[in-house]
């Protein structure tokens, strides 16, 4: 499959019906993913895993320098084009590539910052002259790069940044004034992409070198996880940069900003995962080795399912990650000749909403399967000579990482509304029709493979579409303040895109014979059951907000009833089996 070929719009998920043959899967990687997916393993675990202690211990020039090994094996060159030193790959290797090197903590989070957010801005957004003069470098591990968008008053909300860049009298060069902070690489960065307001207005990019006169790197922070990842502030005082370095155009930068991070939250849910599958992995081979009551953990059927429901979770967010792996492919694989920046930006931004999802997503099953892991170490879990321990400290930036989980959750309905609003979808109509099919049941009328889950998605899809009908015509434009409100209907959308993706992979497995195509099938059962518990809690949750009286005893009963079709008797009996499975191999599979 060429996802190239399938242009998919960002959010038409949630609107409308989705073909299994549109959607790319981690079963439709082809040879050249699966090398440099081969490579970036090989690296990790000879170059990296055997110096955890050291890395864990800020030795920034041993991450340095394995930086620079990576650029030569073509690492850090993965998504810059041929002719300025990268390898010119697609989307989709970058996010293997992230997969792959995400559990190697604080040098993932050092490597994933140079490639994406500190490489991508001058990939896209640079002059000839500025990808001819950065690139080569940045592919080569010659310069290390970095970030600066956070400052003390400028976080999620980045638009609201104080560092300002005024051009001198000679019109030579931009004097820069202000701090950014929290940036990831800056003690040993070369390269800054830097944001600052032209005379305190205009919103602008640059590229800033190490040695500019004016710049200057705080002290190290003192972090609770990821400490093999440089985290220092960035001072200019008077920072001259030339005028040349200037990336983009003057007050254009949030186009480069805001877009940009949307292929950094794509990234991280790649990375998390990986390093999820890590975690998973550590489980599975510290249970089969340890003993309780004359039997080895594995074999205890709480234990079992533990690893059932990791598993689960696991499939569901790599099918969801490949699914916008292609999307995003489809959608800006043509753009790394292109001069327009503004129709780079705004294929960046096409699938905003699923990279966010992917992000949260990501984040969240690295979180929940870093604890559950540390659980069934036991006490050894909390000793620092087991790497879980580090791996359970790490994982909790990710939320924050890139906006936080909760500004995410936001721009999902956020993004909805607004199309809404501008008439790219026929919301009154959707929503009509969505009551209609809970009333008559034609959420049902459904045939071919995996019949009862493709209705589950799509009474999922249904009950989001009436609640979010419900809460505008309650709140009208005033629903973008409702913040309880859209995180309720961000975790639903969330939902569909986890369990849409999980059963559409899975009908192109059975389709395609794939030999784990029972495995897979038993795996979305499995996801399916979870997703329905999480869906009634939450429209329970805004039914009781958007509904009164009567009217909302009535509505929530209707919708438990509906929703209890999709919990099934196997339940116990088939998540003993998927452990099983991953219990023997000893990591996961799918």
């Amino acid at each position: 499959m060429n996802p190239v070929e399938s242009v998919v719009k960002g959010g038409d998920f949630l609107i409308s019906e989705v073909l299994p043959e549109v959607i790319f899967t981690p079963e439709d990687r082809t040879q050249e993913h699966k090398m440099i997916a081969d490579t970036a393993r090989q690296f990790i675990s000879q170059e990296i895993h055997p110096y955890r202690k050291e890395i864990e211990a800020g030795d920034f020039n041993l991450v340095s320098n394995k930086m620079k090994h990576a650029g030569e094996l073509g690492l850090l060159g993965h998504s810059i084009p041929e002719q300025y030193g990268g390898l010119g790959l697609d989307k989709i290797s970058k996010a293997i590539v992230g997969e792959a090197l995400g559990n190697a903590s604080g040098y993932s989070v050092a490597h994933s910052n140079h490639t994406c957010i500190a490489t991508l801005p001058i990939t896209y957004f640079g002059t000839i002259q500025q990808k001819e003069k950065y690139l080569p470098k940045l592919a080569s591990g010659e310069y290390i790069g970095a970030y600066c968008l956070t400052e003390p008053d400028a976080g999620s909300d980045a638009l609201s940044s104080k560092t300002k860049a005024t051009l001198n009298k000679e019109g030579t060069h931009y004097i820069l004034n202000g701090t950014k902070l929290y940036i990831t690489n800056a003690s040993f960065s070369d390269t800054f992409i830097v944001y600052a307001k032209v005379d305190g207005q205009h919103f602008s990019a640059f590229i800033v070198e190490r040695n500019f006169r004016g710049l200057s790197i705080g002290p190290e922070e003192n972090k609770m996880g990821i400490k093999g990842s440089s985290t220092c502030s960035v001072i200019l005082e008077d920072c001259e940069v030339p005028k040349e370095n200037l990336l983009g155009e003057v007050g254009k930068g949030h186009l480069i900003a805001l877009n940009v991070l949307n292929l950094g939250r794509f990234n991280l849910g790649f990375a998390t995962t990986g390093a999820a599958k890590y975690c998973l992995q550590l489980a599975l081979e510290h249970i089969t080795e340890r003993k309780q009551f004359g039997h080895t953990i594995a074999e205890f059927n709480a234990t079992k399912q533990k690893i059932a429901h990791m598993s689960a979770r696991l499939y569901a967010t790599e099918s969801l990650l490949y699914r916008t792996a292609g999307h995003i492919e489809s959608a800006l694989g043509d753009y790394y000749d292109s001069t327009d920046h503004k129709a780079i930006a705004k294929a960046m931004n096409e699938h905003a909403l699923e990279s966010a999802i992917c992000k949260i997503t990501g984040s969240e099953t690295l979180d929940e399967i870093a604890d559950e892991s540390l659980q069934l170490h036991g006490g050894a879990g909390f000793i620092k000579e087991y790497p879980i321990e580090q791996a359970y400290r790490d994982s909790r930036i990710n939320r924050i990482f890139e906006g936080t989980n909760e500004i995410n959750r936001l721009l999902i309905p956020g993004t909805f509304f607004k199309k809404a609003a501008k008439n790219q979808f026929d919301a009154q109509t959707l929503m009509e029709k969505a009551e209609q099919s809970l009333k008559n049941g034609t959420y049902k009328n459904v045939e071919g493979p995996l019949e009862k889950l493709q209705e589950a998605v799509r009474l999922f899809k249904d009950l989001y579409l009436v609640c979010a009908g419900a809460a505008f015509r309650i709140y009208g434009n005033a629903i973008q303040t409702e913040q309880e409100i859209l995180m309720n209907l961000a975790d639903l959308a969330i939902a569909i895109y986890e369990s849409e993706s999980t059963v559409l992979r899975t009908i192109k497995a059975i389709q395609s014979s794939d030999p784990e195509a029972e495995l897979k099938t038993k795996l979305s059962y499995t996801v399916l059951e979870n997703k329905t518990l999480n869906v009634q809690q939450t429209i329970t949750t805004l039914l009781s907000s958007l509904l009164k009286g009567e009217e909302r005893i009535r509505t929530m009963r209707s919708v438990a009833v509906l929703l209890s079709e999709y919990q099934w008797e196997d339940s116990i009996e088939r998540n003993r089996a998927i452990a099983d499975v991953m219990i023997e191999e000893k990591h996961y599979i799918s």
